[in-house]
């Protein structure tokens, strides 16, 4: 027996039904014999009218152990009183009109009452038999509403073989209309889906491709029904949509329809590389995440994002990293496993191909995606649920030899610590463990040997540096414009701080003095040793000690003197330094 909640009545509609009913009823001058019930509605007709051209009905009467039979209930009739007034209105010769929208229901309304040829000839299960075929699946658009409105027809629908000959005919029409198009725009057959159950879209999927589909039209399809079906979690590629289900109740109808949904969804995406662009891969990623979707469709997603990382911003990778309220991180692990996906991936390709990933030869991809990486974090590290341990798994994820210049990932920990002040020196110093000093910029340097959030131990490394380029009278390379580095800028800022960038060029000033000088004592070597003995003027005498002062003060926080930091990469950065050449102690500043 069909529920309510199968075939929702409307009052209304009902009522009005009753009155009609009654209206070409008792135009018979015949009173009624009985009273068929369906849910709630009653409707007095006539016996034998009923029985000409329904078998059901007839059946009913005669194995009934009344003789005299007055109220038969049928509630179980498919499409309800609506369906049942337009069959009683064919046994009573009554015009109707038969239309796309209503043409199943009352299709299953007759297979149901067995109104068929087999019992009176043009019966109104022909008649509707002849729409179909002629009229409601004759267009793409019309085999659409009819398989719309199988919905609340299942399962009588499915067995009727009503469903599948709609799917049949709009795969076919869709593949028609995807290959050769009559209509602009030229995916609007893409639209006409949108308004089927993702088990029926599935169906239509399913038949396309057994068509033979381009697996790029395909994904068209997808990607509209899904922008459609979930649209207030898929619409907003910022990360910052609205959401569409409470969180909270994730035992909600309307949560599980839509985790439903997302995992059908995922389930249907072709295996083609390059069909889908990054931003709908990474919010379906969202959704799965923000509905608790299967582990498997999460997987897929993560597999799929990670094939095409180098081809992935910074604001497609922090869709999956935040909340439909932007306010706080939802789930890291996601982003994490996509980038360890990947570099395991490059890893493979480069022994495949002979090379050796461990000695630094990385790819242009890896380069990349080690950019995206740092500024990732430098955008996600304001935020305060983010912990040291998860701030240093992203950032070690990447090899160090992909980093040409660890400037981003230098912008990114100052942000953190800058948004984090409360840690101790012990915990800055695990913040910075994934940079290398020794890889900054000139600009840079600078900016970290005056940044009081950074441990003493970076800043010594960045000093010490440029202490040894300018012992050796070596040029800085890097070149002198004045920039302002993109490591100093934050996030947002259109123009540096321009209290900061002062005391970078003051520090700069004093830098290239200091380089003056020395190289000036340089040229003048010659003449300096023959005038040694002679007693130094006030002025030399002062800046004698004022650069021995500093090379005393240096040189006992020598941050490489007892090997407490690598320093494999100085002589590569110092290549060109005379280390043989004899060194007037009293002029270092070293």
């Amino acid at each position: 027996m069909a529920t309510e909640a199968n075939n929702p009545i409307n009052m209304n509609s009902m009522s009005s039904s009753l009155q009609r009913t009654g209206q070409w009823v008792f135009s018979q001058d015949i009173p009624t014999d009985v009273v068929v019930e369906v849910g709630e509605a009653n409707f007095s007709l006539h016996k034998f009218m009923l029985v000409a051209k329904s078998n059901y009905i007839r059946k009913l009467i005669m194995e009934s152990k009344d003789i005299d039979v007055t109220r038969i209930d049928i509630s179980d009739i498919p499409g309800g009183p609506e369906m049942f007034e337009k069959a009683a209105k064919f046994c009573y010769g009554v015009n109707f009109e038969i239309t796309v929208q209503n043409v199943a229901a009352l299709h299953c309304a007759a297979e149901f009452l067995q109104m068929t040829d087999k019992y009176c000839d043009n019966n109104l299960a022909g008649r509707t038999q002849d729409f179909l075929s002629q009229v409601a699946l004759s267009s793409l658009s019309g085999a659409v509403v009819v398989l719309k409105s199988c919905e609340i027809l299942l399962p009588i629908s499915r067995d009727l073989g009503i469903v599948r000959r709609c799917v049949d005919v709009v795969g076919a029409k869709a593949c028609n209309e995807a290959m050769f198009p009559c209509r602009t725009p030229p995916n609007w057959w893409t639209e006409e889906l949108c308004i089927l159950d993702v088990d029926f879209f599935t169906d239509v999927v399913a038949s396309m491709k057994q068509r033979g589909l381009k697996p790029s039209s395909l994904a068209s399809a997808i990607i509209t029904y899904t922008e459609r079906s979930l649209r207030d979690l898929v619409r907003d590629h910022s990360g910052r949509g609205v959401k569409f289900s409470d969180p909270e109740n994730n035992d909600s109808e309307e949560r599980s329809q839509q985790r439903d949904l997302v995992e059908s969804i995922v389930s249907l995406l072709p295996s083609d590389k390059g069909l889908f662009p990054i931003n709908f891969l990474c919010s379906l990623l969202r959704c799965v995440v923000f509905l608790e979707a299967s582990l498997a469709s999460k997987n897929e997603l993560e597999k799929r994002i990670s094939v095409v990382l180098e081809h992935v911003t910074v604001d497609d990778l922090l869709i999956p990293s935040f909340t439909y309220d932007g306010e706080r991180l939802l789930d890291l692990d996601s982003v994490r496993r996509i980038i360890s996906t990947f570099v395991e991936k490059e890893k493979n390709v480069g022994v495949f191909n002979g090379g050796d990933f461990n000695k630094g030869l990385c790819s242009a991809s890896l380069q990349r995606v080690a950019r995206t990486v740092d500024s990732y974090l430098a955008e996600i590290a304001t935020y305060g649920e983010l912990t040291i341990s998860k701030f240093n798994a992203i950032a070690n994820l990447v090899q160090k030899s992909a980093r040409k210049s660890d400037d981003d990932l230098y912008r990114a920990i100052d942000i953190f610590l800058k948004a984090h002040p409360n840690l101790d020196e012990i915990e800055r110093e695990k913040v910075c463990s994934s940079m290398d000093p020794l890889k900054l910029s000139y600009e840079a340097r600078l900016h970290a040997s005056q940044n009081k959030r950074l441990p003493v131990n970076i800043v010594l490394h960045a000093l010490y540096y440029d202490q040894l380029k300018l012992r050796s009278g070596v040029e800085d390379k890097e070149g002198a414009v004045v920039v302002v580095p993109e490591a100093v800028a934050t996030r947002g800022q259109v123009k540096a701080d321009a209290s900061l960038a002062k005391e970078n060029e003051a520090l700069r000033s004093e830098l290239m003095k200091m380089k003056m000088y020395v190289s000036d004592l340089q040229k003048s070597g010659a003449a300096g040793a023959s005038s040694s003995n002679a007693p130094p003027s006030n002025k030399k005498s002062s800046k004698s000690t004022f650069f021995s002062s500093v090379s005393k003060k240096l040189g006992k926080l020598n941050p490489f003197r007892h090997g407490s930091k690598d320093t494999s990469n100085i002589d590569e950065d110092l290549a060109g330094v005379d280390i043989t050449k004899p060194r007037r102690r009293r002029f270092s500043i070293s």
